[in-house]
């Protein structure tokens, strides 16, 4: 079956029944958790400096990934693989959705945090962008080389003990490095690849598993083959 021509027309009917399968509760309690952590720093009698708020907008950027880790789940994965529409068209518009909300989001927990409490805006917004194309990547690998639908509990798993193992590398040659640190300029440079890396691995995992279509176009081909023509006569 070939793939139908993409359109305007076409995805402006498909955006709002791609907008309404949206996890929107895994969305919220994630975004919802990490807004409560930056207006934390505001509690009266709180003294945050700016390293403090990097850790801490750190942890902020990990709550969303959380979030986004869930965005590709799709119960109804097995019966729209064979639709004249590809995944990537679907999982596309997802991505487009959540994209300018993830901004917005963390647009409005920077700016929850006190001014001397935000560390350069840049870098770690750099790292935040990472972060979250981590999780979709993650996500998107899960559900290209397995048969779920539903991956977001095992990505979010998998981000968690990614964000343990960074913490577990020395600064010098990991990640959580702090601005007055001599190796901060190239902790940036590993975001920057991690940032690439991810986002480059989210699009080329989107399609459908080859391996599953494969099979089923053999299965397909089976089913159709006539079966092996009798040399001799009926048995007797």
């Amino acid at each position: 079956m070939g793939r139908t021509p993409v359109t305007r027309a076409l995805l402006r009917a498909l955006a709002p029944p791609v907008w309404r399968s949206l996890p929107w509760r895994a969305l919220a309690a994630a975004g919802g958790t990490g807004l409560l952590l930056a207006a934390s720093t505001r509690l009266p009698g709180e003294a945050w400096g700016e390293e403090a708020g990097l850790m801490l907008l750190r942890l902020i950027a990990l709550t969303g990934a959380v979030g986004l880790a869930f965005l590709l789940d799709d119960p109804a994965r097995h019966t729209t693989a064979t639709t004249p529409l590809g995944r990537p068209v679907r999982a596309g518009l997802r991505l487009a959705m959540a994209a300018p909300l993830a901004a917005l989001w963390w647009t409005t927990a920077l700016l929850l945090l006190p001014a001397e409490t935000r560390p350069p805006l840049g870098p770690v917004t750099l790292e935040a962008a990472a972060t979250a194309t981590a999780a979709t990547a993650l996500a998107a690998a899960t559900i290209r080389f397995s048969n779920g639908a539903e991956v977001g509990k095992g990505t979010a798993l998998w981000l968690g003990a990614a964000a343990v193992a960074a913490v577990l590398v020395p600064a010098r040659w990991g990640l959580l490095t702090l601005p007055g640190e001599p190796w901060w300029e190239e902790t940036q440079t590993r975001w920057a690849v991690v940032l690439g890396v991810t986002a480059a691995s989210t699009l080329l995992c989107t399609p459908e598993p080859l391996r599953r279509r494969r099979f089923a176009d053999f299965a397909r081909s089976a089913h159709l083959a006539p079966g092996p023509r009798s040399r001799g006569g009926p048995a007797r």
